[in-house]
């Protein structure tokens, strides 16, 4: 990468793709290329192919996504599907049409089955059952990572794939229903010790574990992977097995963090577990070793992790 790029952000007002436009742009990158919505629909095929052909970015960052938590994958599984997998197909094919360079596509540690051993390895992929409330979602994901792979067998392209843990952070969604676990409870706590209440009530048992990655440390291991040389890549992956972890090295049981979200935000107020709910996939934690040795690790601790976004929670008008 030291040549000037031409490199292209697919997703870059969420989450992760703002991350990575920060992470760019803080390492001296000046020609990001950014579309909303409203200018590129990634669904449109025809609008996907017109765009590469006019744009002709030499690299491209895969972040745009549908997501969401366990109820929107449940409430809305074909949209789940249908919008992933079109995004993908039409990314992927439109760039190895236009002879890009390189491309980093963004997956999801829900693509491994939901009794994986743990650690999470990359062979673990298609050993079993996956979750039943996101397995459209991650079907879709592991389309996007068969499609990188496909291409690269059959077309010679250099298309790499990183798997993230849970992430958080800047930029996330605390839609009180369609949100991930810790956007959720900040929005909740916050609201609760606002309105004074007495008790929050959390979906499950409390028992279940989880990794969780601080976003921007998640866009410094997509720009450390895609600076990698070719031939570094491949000596530490599988042409059927191309994809990298990405992860913390360490999980925390749902009950724990949300103790730890509580004290963030001030809540001082009892938490309850509701048991009739879903706990999903009972833990997951991912195998980071190949890309810690391939030189990089995460910096950002939870507890910095979840002050941080608790700040960007407050100081957004539209989460007050």
């Amino acid at each position: 990468m030291a040549e000037a790029q031409r490199i292209f952000v697919a997703g870059h007002r969420g989450m992760v793709g703002a991350a990575i436009v920060r992470a760019l742009e803080a390492r001296g990158e000046s020609d990001v290329v950014t579309r909303t919505h409203a200018e590129l629909d990634l669904t449109d095929q025809s609008a996907v192919r017109r765009f590469f052909d006019e744009q002709r970015p030499s690299q491209v960052y895969l972040a745009a996504a549908k997501v969401g938590g366990i109820h929107a994958n449940n409430t809305y599984p074909g949209q789940f599907i249908y919008e992933n997998l079109m995004i993908e197909a039409n990314v992927i094919d439109s760039a190895y049409r236009a002879g890009v360079s390189r491309l980093l596509f963004l997956g999801s540690s829900c693509i491994y089955p939901k009794l994986a051993a743990q650690p999470m390895v990359e062979g673990a992929l298609l050993t079993g059952a996956l979750e039943p409330t996101n397995e459209p979602y991650a079907i879709a994901k592991i389309a996007g990572i068969k499609l990188c792979e496909s291409y690269n067998r059959q077309y010679g392209t250099d298309f790499r794939s990183v798997m993230p843990t849970n992430l958080y952070g800047p930029g996330d969604n605390y839609h009180t229903e369609n949100s991930h676990v810790i956007p959720a409870l900040i929005r909740r706590f916050h609201e609760a010790r606002h309105a004074g209440l007495h008790e929050v009530s959390i979906w499950g048992t409390g028992t279940p574990r989880r990794e969780f990655l601080y976003v921007d440390d998640m866009a410094s291991a997509s720009v450390h992977v895609m600076s990698l040389d070719r031939s570094v890549y491949a000596q530490n992956t599988e042409p059927m097995l191309s994809h990298i972890n990405v992860g913390f090295g360490a999980d925390i049981s749902i009950r724990d963090v949300a103790e730890m979200i509580a004290r963030t935000v001030g809540y001082q107020g009892k938490i309850v577990f509701d048991t009739s709910r879903p706990d999903g996939t009972p833990r997951k934690l991912m195998d980071s070793s190949r890309l810690i040795r391939l030189g990089w690790q995460a910096q950002v601790s939870l507890a910095d992790g979840l002050a941080q976004a608790y700040r960007d929670f407050c100081a957004s008008d539209d989460n007050i």
